[in-house]
């Protein structure tokens, strides 16, 4: 089983940078897909970034408008999110997840698509 845990949130002022790692261990041969969520206290899990692993152009939310960067290094079974010019509206716990699934624009940032989660790590950005 697919084991991840994530790492990188801290607090930060607003138009700070944080970069958050993702850790995969465990099975991975048969992910095809990792992405980052978020939630925030009150509101829904979001999709804000997702990728591939073989490969290809990432998805962004809308609402990251070009701040945020997913990448990975599956050498490593790592996934990163680079997160620049931060806002408040950006606090939240932040989360890898990953699947086995195929998809595409239409369900790659939904977090029903997703089987396995990590635990979350803490991103605040004050003003």
């Amino acid at each position: 089983r697919v084991q991840l845990v994530e790492s990188g949130g801290g607090s930060v002022q607003t138009g700070g940078s944080l970069t958050l790692s993702c850790a995969a261990s465990g099975n991975t041969s048969r992910t095809n897909c990792m992405g980052w969520f978020r939630q925030a206290p009150g509101k829904e899990r979001e999709g804000v970034a997702a990728i591939y692993t073989g490969g290809g152009d990432p998805y962004y939310a809308n609402f990251v408008e070009g701040r945020f960067t997913i990448s990975q290094d599956n050498a490593k079974d790592m996934v990163y999110l680079q997160m620049n010019n931060l806002t408040p509206e950006d606090s939240a716990m932040y989360y890898c997840a990953s699947t086995a699934g195929h998809g595409g624009s239409w369900n790659f940032l939904d977090p029903n698509f997703y089987g396995i989660w990590g635990q979350g790590t803490q991103v605040i950005v004050s003003s």
